[in-house]
This record gives C-alpha cells, sequence and structure tokens, in this order.
C-alpha cells in the first residue's frame, strides 16, 4: 500500500514546489558566491604571480598550481595572525614589506614579521626557551645554532614534522634536495631542524681593476717572482697585502691598502674569529659540513658529545693552528690595514673596503654585494660593472684539502615545541611559502643571499652575472660545499660564543700574548661545557668531557688515527706564495672543477 500524506503537508522526501524553488534559488545564490570566492582566490594568486613573482625557476601554471596549494592548505587557518622574527637584512626586509602582503591576500593569514638585530632575536628566542611562553610562532635562527637546537629539545625536527604532525601543511613542491645547505641543518641524528630562507658566504674581495694593471703586475712579479692575481694560499695574500700597502702606497692620488680588518673590543670581533677563520687557516680535522672529530672551534667530538675544545682534552682551540691564525690576523690587521681600523666594529669597518681604498680583503661577507654593486660607488664602473671581484678565500698554512675553508651564513626557520599547534602549522604555511620557488627567484634578485640550486641556475642570473662579480660563478661551482656554518660540535651557540671576543680581544691589545689568550678562551669553553656535564641538560649528546693528557700525547693519536688536529707546529708557517688567474678559475668553476 502506497504511503499517503498528511493534510496540509508534503510526503516526507518531497518539497512543495515554493520550498523546492527557494532551494533551488539558494543553492544557486550559493554557487554564485563560491565561484566569485574562487575567483577572488584566483585573481590574487594571478595577481601576485603576474605583477611580482617574476621571474621564477617554474612556468607560470606551475606557481599557480604552487600557490594554489597553499592557498587550500591555509582555509583552516583563515583569518588568524601569527608573529614571526627575523634579523634586518635586505632579504628579511623583503619577506616582511612584500611577502607577508602576498601570503596574506593568498591565504587570509595575517603574519606580522618583525625585523630585529641578531643579538635580539637569540634574545627573544632564548626567553621563549627558557620560560616556554609563546613570544613568536616561528623565528628565522641562525643555522649556527644546530648543535644547541638538537641537543636540547625544545624545537620541532622538521623531518618528523613534515611526516607527522605536519603533514598536512607540507608542500609537496618543498623540494629539500633543492636546499644547497639543508646539511648544515641537519644534525648527527639524520634529522633536519631547520629550513633554511637566506645565505651568504664569506669570500675573498680583491680589486679586479688593479690586479689587471701592466704597471702593477710587472712590478709584483719582478719583487716577489710569480703573478699578481687570486692568492691561493695565506703567504700569497700577505705578499699582496705587503705589495699594494707599503710599495704602491696610491692609486690615482688616493691611498690604497693590501687589507681591511676590524680589532675593537666588542661582540662583532668575536664574529670575525667563529666566522671560520681560524679553519681558513688549517686549524681543525677534516670534514664537510665541519671537521671530524675536532671542528673550527676546536672542540673534539666523540660520538655526538662534544669532549673538549683545549689541546690537553683533544681539541685545537689553543693548538699551533689556531696560534698561528690568531697572530696572524692580528699582525695583519696592525701592518698592512688602514691605522683606524684597528678601533673599529664590524659596523664601522664595512663601509671602508667600498670606498676604493681597499686592494683586496680576506674576509668579506657576500651579503654585501648589492651595496657594493650600486651605480656611482667608487668600486662600481661607469656601465654599471664592479671594478672588484670576488673568489675562494686563500688558506693558511696548516689547512689541508677535504677541509672547510670558509664562512657561510645561513639564516633558517626554526619551529619551537612551546607554539601552539595550530600556530605553528600557520607559521609553517609561512616559512615554506617565502622560501618556495614561485618566490625565490625575485627574493634572491633582491636580496642575493641564495638558497636554492634551482635558483642560483636561473637563467636570469647567468644575464646579471657580470653584474655580481663572481658571485653567481662561485654559487654554481663545486667549490661552494667548502664554505659552511657553525655545526654540530658546539653544544650551545649563545654561550660559548659570548667567550670569543673578550679573551681574543687582550691578544689584539697586547694585555696578553696570542697563546695565553686562546689558553684562556679553551679553559673557558671546557667550563661551560663541564657545566652543562654537571647539570645533564642536554636531552640527547651533551658534553662528555675527555681527561686531560699532555699536548703530545694528542698529537701522537691524532697521527696515529689519520686525522689532523691537533696539528705540530709547522717548520715554516710561511710556504712560497701562490696564485691563480681569475680567467682560469672561472673556467675551472665552469668546467665542474674546485679549481684550475
Amino acid at each position: 500500500m502506497r504511503p499517503t500524506a498528511t493534510l496540509g503537508k508534503p510526503a516526507i522526501g518531497r518539497p512543495a514546489p515554493r520550498r523546492r524553488a527557494w532551494i533551488a534559488l539558494l543553492s544557486a545564490s550559493v554557487g554564485l558566491v563560491g565561484q566569485a570566492a574562487q575567483a577572488q582566490d584566483r585573481a590574487a594568486i594571478e595577481k601576485w604571480v603576474d605583477s611580482e613573482f617574476q621571474p621564477s625557476s617554474l612556468s607560470r601554471d606551475q606557481q599557480i598550481s604552487e600557490m594554489e596549494w597553499f592557498q587550500k592548505a591555509a582555509v583552516p587557518f583563515k583569518g588568524m595572525s601569527i608573529n614571526v622574527v627575523s634579523e634586518s637584512i635586505p632579504t628579511h626586509t623583503y619577506e616582511s614589506q612584500v611577502l607577508t602582503k602576498a601570503f596574506e591576500e593568498i591565504t587570509g593569514i595575517k603574519v606580522t614579521h618583525d625585523l630585529l638585530q641578531e643579538g635580539d632575536v637569540i634574545e627573544k628566542l632564548q626567553t621563549q626557551l627558557q620560560s616556554g611562553q609563546n613570544v613568536y610562532d616561528a623565528y628565522v635562527n641562525d643555522s649556527d645554532l644546530i648543535g644547541t637546537h638538537f641537543r636540547y629539545g625544545w624545537t620541532v625536527p622538521l623531518s618528523d614534522y613534515i611526516a607527522g604532525d605536519g603533514k598536512d601543511v607540507t608542500s609537496p613542491t618543498l623540494d629539500l634536495p633543492d636546499f644547497m645547505g639543508i646539511s648544515f641543518t641537519t644534525a648527527p641524528d639524520g634529522k633536519i631542524y631547520m629550513l633554511p630562507d637566506q645565505q651568504f658566504a664569506n669570500l675573498y674581495w680583491f680589486r679586479y681593476d688593479l690586479f689587471s694593471r701592466p704597471d702593477l703586475k710587472e712590478k709584483f712579479k719582478a719583487k716577489y717572482g710569480y703573478d699578481l692575481g687570486v692568492p691561493v694560499n695565506w703567504s700569497a695574500y700577505e705578499d699582496i697585502a705587503e705589495f699594494f700597502s707599503k710599495d704602491v702606497k696610491e692609486i690615482d692620488g688616493q691611498p690604497i691598502f693590501g687589507h681591511m680588518d676590524y680589532g675593537k673590543k666588542d661582540p662583532s670581533l668575536g664574529w670575525r674569529y667563529t666566522d671560520a677563520w681560524f679553519s681558513m687557516a688549517g686549524s681543525g680535522d677534516k670534514g664537510l659540513p665541519n671537521g671530524l672529530p675536532v671542528d673550527e672551534w676546536g672542540i673534539r667530538m666523540q660520538d655526538c658529545h662534544p669532549a673538549g675544545s683545549s689541546i690537553e682534552r683533544g681539541g685545537d682551540i689553543n693548538g699551533p693552528a689556531a696560534v698561528y691564525a690568531l697572530d696572524t690576523s692580528i699582525r695583519w690587521l696592525k701592518d698592512y690595514a688602514p691605522a683606524e681600523a684597528q678601533g673599529m666594529t664590524f659596523y664601522e669597518y664595512s663601509p671602508v673596503t667600498s670606498g676604493g681604498t681597499i686592494a683586496q680583503q680576506a674576509f668579506w661577507y657576500t651579503a654585501f654585494v648589492a651595496d657594493f654593486a650600486k651605480p656611482g660607488m667608487p668600486v662600481v664602473n661607469a656601465d654599471g660593472t664592479p671594478k672588484w671581484r670576488v673568489a675562494p678565500s686563500p688558506h693558511g698554512a696548516y689547512w689541508h684539502e677535504g677541509m672547510k675553508l670558509g664562512y657561510q651564513d645561513a639564516g633558517s626557520w626554526l619551529l619551537l615545541k612551546s607554539t601552539p599547534a595550530e600556530r605553528r602549522k600557520a607559521a609553517w604555511l609561512y616559512a615554506q611559502f617565502v622560501t618556495s620557488k614561485t618566490v625565490d627567484v625575485k627574493k634572491s634578485h633582491v636580496g642575493l643571499t641564495f638558497i636554492r640550486d634551482s635558483t642560483v641556475r636561473h637563467e636570469s642570473f647567468t644575464k646579471r652575472a657580470p653584474e655580481l662579480g663572481g658571485l653567481i660563478e662561485f654559487y654554481r661551482s663545486p667549490a661552494r660545499v667548502a664554505w659552511t656554518p657553525t655545526g654540530v660540535n658546539v653544544p650551545d651557540y649563545p654561550k660559548l660564543a659570548q667567550l670569543w671576543w673578550s679573551n681574543i680581544a687582550t691578544a689584539i691589545s697586547g694585555e696578553t700574548s696570542v697563546q695565553e689568550a686562546l689558553n684562556n678562551l679553551a679553559d673557558a669553553q671546557d667550563k661551560v661545557m663541564e657545566r652543562l656535564e654537571r647539570a645533564d641538560v642536554q636531552k640527547i649528546c651533551g658534553p662528555k668531557l675527555n681527561k686531560k693528557e699532555t699536548a703530545e700525547y694528542w698529537f701522537e693519536k691524532s697521527e696515529k688515527d689519520g686525522n689532523l688536529a691537533p696539528q705540530r707546529k709547522l717548520a715554516n708557517e710561511k710556504p712560497q706564495g701562490e696564485t691563480v688567474a681569475y680567467e682560469d678559475l672561472l673556467a675551472a668553476w665552469a668546467a665542474g672543477k674546485v679549481k684550475p
């Protein structure tokens, strides 16, 4: 028997004609609103792709597809406001002023991206780590702290996050192998803890126009017996420094100096040395990204445990190679740099080289490239090309093939366990957005701090390379792997880094000898690690210091084990100078070789 309808009511499941019409109209309206929203979302993506995110290593369709993923992944967080922080450099200024707007329009997530001095970023980070209170939802923090982060257990290992809680907000086009510095942010446990956002190396900088002058080349060869060119070793660098400071003295009515550095007692003095000056000399052992078992901080690591930095514990920060490194840097500062350099900080010395009175500099951050390539600068030609070039850093007498040769800063995204889960997901979306292939080529043209291999090989940088003094050629070369940040041997970067400038300053001022200064530094580092060991505050791989032995014991052990740290004092710390023609170096890089 068929069911019958109740009087005045429609049968169940069969709306009355008016109601059916109303539902159809409502559905159509909702559909139109949805279509309008989709069109608006698509328009936001196309606006940014076409107006700002060009050029890119992706095609336009690929860019739109990548941005559509971000848009969809961000739906649960639409309307949220998050806070992130980084140090203030042009790359991060671009992120803060431009990319936050793009991210908000595309995803609906508002980002306040604060810019602070590096020390202030560390202070905010330490406050959050120690209090457990969420100060920022994500940090761009130097990967120099990788040894700190993985030991304390405060941070979210990205490898775990990508496979677990953050899987739904991890871009399918992230492409981690494309990041040139991913080894810098990988801990001994094999996990990635940070995502590189910007990188810059410290390289050798020189006045190519002066080095190319026939009269100067003739005079140099007559005095030193070899060609004026890019110095391969410190002996050649010192000869060139002496040549310009003592022999040439003046170019076109202006004084010329063969070296530039700084020496004032100031926290920035520590960067001068923790940023791999000792590795350039040959302190530490073979191994990339950092020496094993001894790194450029002179810290020996056994298994994954820091075991000491003094030579008596098997370290190398007060060994012969380190003494040679510090002594040489002080002597060059006093003999070949402008007299006022001894009283300068990092921030005061940086602009001096661009004034045209410096012929070469052993330690020059490529973060300065954009400023040194501006039209009208004394070191820029009338046609806009630079008078200068960059090349690999010269190495000291204790250096061997297979050691790192210089420092590379790698500011990297860091997520903390103290950040609420939903805010962490939104911040991880932003971190991936500002490092995405859609964005990265344009961002790199602004800041020149390359993180992706696909970016540095983009055709737009082939065209721009002549304006950038060898920077592109270097980053495309196999040589780039020897420039690395501070590594995993350092168990607590903030605690140990502050010891460097105060101890080294005593040697520069003459208050102590070089050996005494480094003995004091080694002792201070070991005491910090002893305290960490006793307190047992590091969850994994905390310090386990070796008992003290004689230096001879460690020299013999190093030789027996086939290691290079600590090394005995060399009989000759100034071997024959060696240079290479810059054009030959470029040809070797183009052929996939480290050197001619």
